[in-house]
């Protein structure tokens, strides 16, 4: 079973080939281009450097969402692209979940945090339980002062992960919760395409995987496009 993974839900991109289990190889950059530039060379250049054609996939895997509207749609589209040319099942899997995954093998629960802007993150939290990844909260949009209130009823370790988790560790700290939190390095807290093939890789062992042609962005909140629009409609519905 060889899986082709890729996340481009951040500022960051990176793509994995996953097979039986095993990573084959990884490419990862964050160099402020766009992933209209970047996310097709990578492809390209990571089947070459191992070997592996597009056609020998047997499995495509993109990360869904949360995250950027712009890079969910490109690696969506391009997954989707890929799967339907060559007639192979494709996969979505949760940012956040993916991102939980930089964290095992630490004791606590993982909380990962995107910065959704407007004082807002995208937000789910995790454990591991027997060298697995448990979901406890599903993905959501939150106000940090809200999971804050959520988090001081924790009695555990906290473990921040993701490019929100500096923004919430230092919340933490001015609630008293810093003591008992605890934040990964940033080289670790964005989401990876090698840990997407993993859970990808699990899930079909597993036979969970939820295959579909109609693989779909999830946003959990309106663009600022769709707010400006709904915006205008209610004025308009007020002068009316």
């Amino acid at each position: 079973m060889k899986i082709l993974a890729v996340d481009s839900s951040a500022n960051t991109a990176s793509v994995a080939i996953n097979s039986d289990g095993n990573l084959v190889g990884e490419f990862f950059i964050n160099a402020g281009l766009t992933h209209s530039q970047t996310l097709m060379p990578i492809i390209e250049n990571l089947c070459i450097q191992t070997g592996i054609l597009i056609k020998d996939i047997d499995l495509f895997a993109v990360t869904h969402g949360p995250g950027s509207f712009t890079g969910l749609r490109i690696g969506i589209a391009t997954i989707k692209g890929m799967a339907i040319a060559l007639n192979k099942p494709c996969v979505g899997i949760s940012t956040l979940e993916v991102m939980a995954y930089n964290a095992i093998g630490l004791e606590g629960v993982i909380c990962c945090c995107i910065d959704a802007r407007r004082n807002q993150l995208y937000n789910a939290i995790f454990e591991q339980k027997d060298d697995k990844i448990v979901r406890l909260v599903q993905d959501r949009a939150i106000d940090i002062e809200d999971l804050m209130v959520e988090l001081n009823n924790c009695n555990k370790k906290i473990i921040y992960v993701g490019n929100g988790s500096e923004m919430c560790y230092n919340m933490a700290k001015k609630n008293f919760l810093g003591i008992n939190s605890y934040i990964l390095p940033e080289r670790v807290r964005d989401s990876r395409a090698s840990a997407l093939a993993q859970i990808a890789y699990n899930m079909h062992k597993e036979n969970v995987l939820n295959y579909s042609d109609e693989l779909k962005p999830r946003y959990l909140r309106m663009s600022q496009a769709e707010r400006e629009v709904k915006k205008c409609k209610n004025i308009v519905k007020r002068e009316q």
